[in-house]
């Protein structure tokens, strides 16, 4: 039941907090692979509990769902750990960061113009095997009519 209270609130009212666990849940990624992305700086370092407990707060989520945006999109945790340092860097790595993503969209673009392309072929050879095994399937039913005896006679 809610009481209106912030799940994990920290000292001084701040906003509520997230355990790990609560983020793996929610992004889908390990509690390792949440230790990594802090030890590698792609994610700032968390906040902790007085328990020395990781403690996300939204921002932390939020950047964490970019992460895997650009992760899921091809980024190199190399390029990933670039842009993070370029954000970390606050607002005089915007022009650099919107320059990173514009590179990494027009690649986006291009690997999927590929795969479009690819996916046309093997929509292509589904057809004609497809259209292979219909003929044959129509032979079949052809020859089994032009038997002797295949309609019940002799």
């Amino acid at each position: 039941m809610s009481s209106g209270q912030p799940q994990n609130p920290l000292p001084g009212d701040r906003e509520p907090t997230l355990t790990i666990a609560q983020v793996a849940e929610r992004t889908g990624l390990s509690h390792d692979t949440l230790r990594y992305y802090e030890k590698a700086g792609l994610i700032e370092r968390v906040g902790r509990s007085t328990g020395n407990q990781r403690r996300y707060q939204a921002a932390d989520l939020a950047w964490l769902e970019f992460l895997l945006r650009l992760r899921e999109t091809g980024m190199s945790i190399a390029d990933m750990q670039r842009f993070a340092a370029l954000r970390a860097a606050g607002n005089v790595s915007v022009a650099d960061r919107l320059a990173m993503l514009r590179e990494h969209r027009a690649e986006l673009a291009d690997r999927i113009r590929v795969l479009r392309r690819n996916a046309t072929v093997l929509d292509h050879k589904i057809e004609h095997y497809e259209q292979l095994l219909l003929e044959e399937l129509e032979e079949r039913e052809e020859s089994e009519h032009e038997q002797p005896g295949s309609d019940g006679t002799t």
